[in-house]
């Protein structure tokens, strides 16, 4: 089985941690989002095709240095969409079945009972107002009809992200259809359409629930994503003049010294904190915190803050001061 990961996105949402960083690479609950994405999945399963675009040599140096498991790397030298991303990646695919996470979303399902279905089968969650996402029909338990952003949905379940196809080459040659004839929604090749061409063509798939879906596009969604992880895995630190309210992650090399840090904190390597009180917050590796109180903060690697703000986002190698 190949594993397709896209982690090609530019990420404007997040905006200005991205300016210096990959999105895939955010760092939440003491590793980036893209190394938790790779943990969810058993070893051994198959070759892994990373597809990256923006700061590639980022992601490869990180997959390279912490993971040794079989993997080739696709460039997508322009970002078309998830559809173009897949597409790209189903060129140097050479097993009969796939299995697509997203290079931006952690989800959490049993994935050896989604790899034993006897079909292909889409990752859902139900939420309240699907018009932003892709919506699935769902009839006697089989996917009916896909639909991506509808404006006026007929079902409340969306893809969450996470998808088993069972014949790899039939989505290749819907997405080969659907970027030769040029069918775009918003400028974008949809995986939607393709996957919904291999429905018309009469290709099983059937739905299963992701309870846990963390879509890592916005600094709020980062923010939970980090709370989430936080609660399952987090370790404790003696800190002297400090105290730590769990759940937090504070790299073994971080500094702390006459603060207050959590509850839902992770501090990156090397990052200092030092007379502050931080809580929901990430601090990014290498970052300077001194004299202030951060609050559902986002501090980028090499940044420096001193001051009294509360709440703020910051680019790597930033520096904010308020007397």
């Amino acid at each position: 089985m190949n594993v397709i990961i896209p982690a090609a996105g530019i990420g404007t949402r997040l905006r200005p941690l991205t300016h210096t960083i990959p999105k895939s690479l955010i760092y939440v609950a003491g590793k980036p989002i893209l190394g938790h994405i790779i943990d969810t999945i058993p070893p051994h399963l198959g070759e892994f095709l990373i597809v990256i675009g923006y700061m590639a040599d980022r992601v490869r140096e990180y997959v390279d240095r912490h993971y040794d498991l079989p993997k080739r790397y696709i460039f997508q030298q322009e970002r078309l969409g998830l559809g173009h991303a897949v597409w790209l990646a189903l060129q140097e695919a050479h097993d009969d079945q796939v299995l697509i996470l997203l290079g931006d979303t952690v989800t959490e399902v049993d994935l050896p009972k989604v790899l034993s279905l006897p079909t292909s089968a889409i990752g859902v969650r139900e939420v309240e107002d699907p018009r932003r996402f892709g919506v699935v029909e769902v009839k006697n338990g089989m996917v009916e009809r896909i639909v991506e952003k509808p404006s006026e949905p007929r079902s409340n379940l969306i893809i969450a992200g996470i998808y088993f196809i069972k014949n790899a080459e039939l989505l290749r040659q819907c997405l080969d259809e659907i970027v030769h004839k040029d069918i775009t929604t918003s400028g974008e090749y949809q995986l939607t359409d393709a996957l919904q061409r291999m429905v018309e063509l009469g290709e099983p798939m059937r739905v299963f629930d992701v309870p846990v879906w963390l879509d890592c596009g916005k600094p709020e969604t980062v923010l939970a994503t980090n709370r989430h992880l936080l609660k399952k895995h987090h370790s404790g630190r003696h800190l002297g003049t400090s105290i730590t309210i769990p759940p937090v992650y504070i790299d073994e090399s971080a500094k702390v010294t006459t603060s207050i840090v959590g509850p839902y904190v992770s501090v990156a390597a090397h990052a200092e904190i030092r007379r502050a009180i931080v809580r929901d917050s990430i601090v990014g590796a290498n970052a300077r915190v001194s004299d202030t109180l951060l609050y559902k903060s986002l501090i980028g690697a090499g940044a420096s803050v001193k001051g009294t703000f509360r709440r703020m986002i910051t680019g790597d190698s930033s520096e904010i001061l308020s007397k």
